[in-house]
């Protein structure tokens, strides 16, 4: 009988998307075929602390209350998990061993290259983009800059530290005055699901946006207002990475901010979007070229404006663990292109072991 693999669900987090990774992993918990798999959900409290619960666990929440307190281990000899009440962890004895990780934990500390950092120094396989690509991934400076010497046409921004707001506000204001016109967006540099941006319309709304990145952020981008239409499409793969069909994204609100994702209902996603066969073409191809410009691998959601008035297309930016429920963009796009989500999930987890494959063929001594 063929050995199941032990897949362990990573969820939850220090970030302000911690209850959009819960409905994530809770569909990816559900979609996982038991004859193929043993789950351990993993949750990170917003504290910080790792739970972990065992297979029968369908409740993740409960995860979060009840589980054993666990640490991860950085040892890639040993075992994965070690509880943290034991005095004394004898090799494999330490806890579940784990295959194989699937982290849906989306923003600060795990979207970011930071869980990514600790798997690798362990030794375990795991979804999705690696450290660098995770990185620079999440923040949008450094992002745009490398879609920019890709040759990837992007929003024009700018960035100040939030420490350079508090302290020189009119400089910046006279920076951001100089360089746009009104609307502008003002986010925080390292953060998704929308959370802390703003869309500022008139001079005095400003401050406010300004202020209200800083809280979640030290770097704070001002990105020119683009009047388009948001498109978004998914990209699959590791070294030969494929495209979805993309989506059109319609909100209920101004923009596609947290409310209108998550909080309000009206927002209506297009799948497939409305789009020629030439258009469909070129945003697939600026998918593919977004993955490869950041080292992305596993999977990818890749955001796009279709400006109205030129017609032409600006990346807007690249989620390397995109919302999984079974109603998020990310899956849907692949089920109008002929993936189902338990096929997607299959295909993520083989595209982990492929990734793990690959790197223990590098040597990392010399002589």
């Amino acid at each position: 009988m063929r050995k199941k693999l032990k897949v362990g669900i990573l969820f939850g987090g220090r970030s302000g998307e911690h209850d959009v990774s819960l409905n994530s992993a809770a569909s990816i918990l559900k979609a996982l075929d038991p004859d193929k798999y043993e789950t351990v959900p993993i949750g990170i409290t917003r504290e910080g602390r790792w739970l972990v619960g065992s297979s029968a666990d369908r409740l993740l929440p409960g995860v979060l209350q009840n589980g054993k307190p666990v640490t991860a281990s950085v040892d890639p000899t040993g075992p994965k998990l070690i509880p943290l009440n034991s005095t004394l962890v004898k090799a494999g004895t330490g806890g579940p061993e784990i295959d194989v990780i699937f982290p849906v934990l989306h923003g600060t500390f795990g979207e970011d290259g930071t869980v990514q950092g600790l798997l690798e120094l362990a030794g375990i396989p795991y979804v999705g983009a690696g450290v660098l690509g995770s990185a620079v991934s999440m923040d949008k400076d450094v992002m745009k800059r490398l879609f920019r010497d890709a040759g990837l046409p992007v929003v024009p921004w700018l960035v100040f530290l939030r420490g350079e707001w508090r302290e020189h506000a009119a400089r910046v204001r006279r920076a951001i005055r100089n360089k746009f016109r009104f609307p502008l967006f003002v986010k925080p540099a390292n953060l998704g699901s929308s959370v802390g941006i703003s869309k500022v319309h008139k001079a005095r709304e400003l401050d406010p946006a300004m202020d209200l990145a800083a809280q979640y952020d030290r770097k704070i981008l001002v990105e020119t207002g683009v009047d388009g239409r948001e498109i978004e499409c998914s990209v699959l793969g590791n070294d030969r990475p494929e495209a979805s069909l993309p989506g059109e994204v319609i909100p209920v609100n101004e923009f596609y901010d947290y409310e209108a994702k998550y909080v309000k209902e009206g927002s209506e996603l297009i799948i497939p979007g409305r789009l020629t066969p030439s258009q469909t073409r070129q945003v697939q191809g600026l998918a593919i070229r977004a993955f490869q410009a950041v080292d992305c691998a596993g999977m990818a959601r890749v955001d796009l404006l279709l400006e109205r008035k030129t017609g032409s297309f600006l990346v807007n930016e690249i989620n390397t663990i995109p919302g999984f429920t079974t109603i998020s963009m990310y899956p849907k796009l692949w089920e109008a292109s002929g993936v189902s989500y338990g096929r997607l999930v299959d295909r993520l987890i083989e595209l982990a072991l492929e990734r793990h494959r690959e790197r223990t063929r590098t040597r990392y001594t010399y002589g």
